[in-house]
């Protein structure tokens, strides 16, 4: 699957789409052989632009926005957790509704109006269809609002591609992770922002002659209970339940990231607890201030490059034993 990407256009507020509607309907007007003529004319022209417009953005908007089920995968918890999947279908459904709706009334109204040979019968159907259309518009008024802050989250996550092989670094905040994945990363990595907060999920790519692999530094994850841990650290969470086909551990001997080695090997344990079967890598950061002197531990350092194209070497010879449904699929 290639990157998401999302073009979702400017949600309008209730009041620009009325404005919107009834505006261009107020412009339109038709000859007829006489005035009776004329005026129904002019009133099924105004009453069918302003009720496709209404429609036909309204459809627009629910087109635009992604389709998302909760067992699909990363994605659907990501937001849920920024922007609340029940919510998000709720707000589509209403406009889906309301589309409906002020399509029925539209025809009905045209209809009102073609059997009718009394002006003012006309102009009262007229008054009636954007009376009722207004109203219909005005319930979903949070609603618009709602996806309009939505359209500006899903601009905001990240573009991840599944089916390419991951690494997830995690650890302690401060550890060194982020600077890890500048150093392996072939290119300037993505900063994937949030809404709720300046820190976000950094994707960078490591290369292998024509083959290339996804690195992801997580937010800061904490060694607490899920019900304990923050918006933040959820993510990184997500990002190891879905993401990760290698786990690279971050260990900060020197303890300057504000950690005791004994909280950050109670974090490796519980990584390892958690995720029974998935490789595991541990690395010490910044051994140009402390290393630990332990064989079973790659020492690094991201300020002077020792030892990145180890590590690097390291994490290319797990990666590249993953494979994907489809790789076996023409495999058979």
């Amino acid at each position: 699957m290639a990157k998401r990407t999302y073009k979702i256009p400017t949600v309008l507020s209730s009041e620009e789409l009325m404005d919107k509607a009834f505006h261009r309907a107020s412009k339109i007007s038709v000859s007829g052989v006489n005035f009776l003529d004329a005026k129904k004319k002019t009133t099924l022209a105004k009453i069918t632009a302003s009720g496709d417009i209404i429609k036909d953005t309204l459809d627009g908007y629910v087109n635009s926005f992604p389709r998302i089920e909760k067992d699909e995968d990363f994605l659907p918890e990501l937001v849920d957790l920024v922007i609340g999947i029940d919510d998000y279908k709720k707000s589509l459904g209403a406009l889906n509704w309301t589309s409906a709706r002020i399509e029925k009334l539209k025809n009905e109204s045209l209809r009102n109006i073609r059997r009718s040979k009394d002006p003012e019968i006309i102009e009262s159907v007229k008054n009636q269809f954007y009376g009722r259309a207004s109203s219909f518009i005005k319930q979903i008024s949070s609603d618009l609002l709602f996806l309009q802050e939505a359209k500006n989250k899903f601009r905001n996550l990240p573009s991840i591609e599944s089916n390419v092989a991951t690494v997830v670094v995690a650890g302690f905040p401060n550890v060194g992770k982020s600077n890890l994945v500048t150093v392996l990363s072939t290119a300037a990595p993505e900063i994937a922002p949030y809404p709720f907060t300046t820190k976000g999920i950094i994707i960078g790519h490591i290369e292998d002659g024509w083959r290339k692999y996804q690195i992801i530094d997580t937010p800061g994850l904490l060694d607490r209970e899920l019900s304990e841990r923050n918006d933040i650290e959820k993510q990184a969470i997500l990002a190891l339940k879905y993401l990760t086909h290698v786990i690279l551990i971050v260990l900060d001997p020197s303890e300057t990231c504000g950690y005791s080695m004994e909280k950050q090997l109670a974090l490796l344990k519980s990584v390892e607890n958690g995720f029974p079967g998935v490789p595991i890598i541990v690395a010490e950061s910044k051994n140009d201030i402390m290393r630990t002197g332990n064989p079973d531990r790659i020492c690094f350092s991201a300020a002077t490059g020792d030892n990145v194209e180890t590590l690097r070497a390291e994490i290319i010879r797990h990666l590249k034993n993953v494979e994907f449904p489809e790789d076996e699929e023409e495999d058979a």
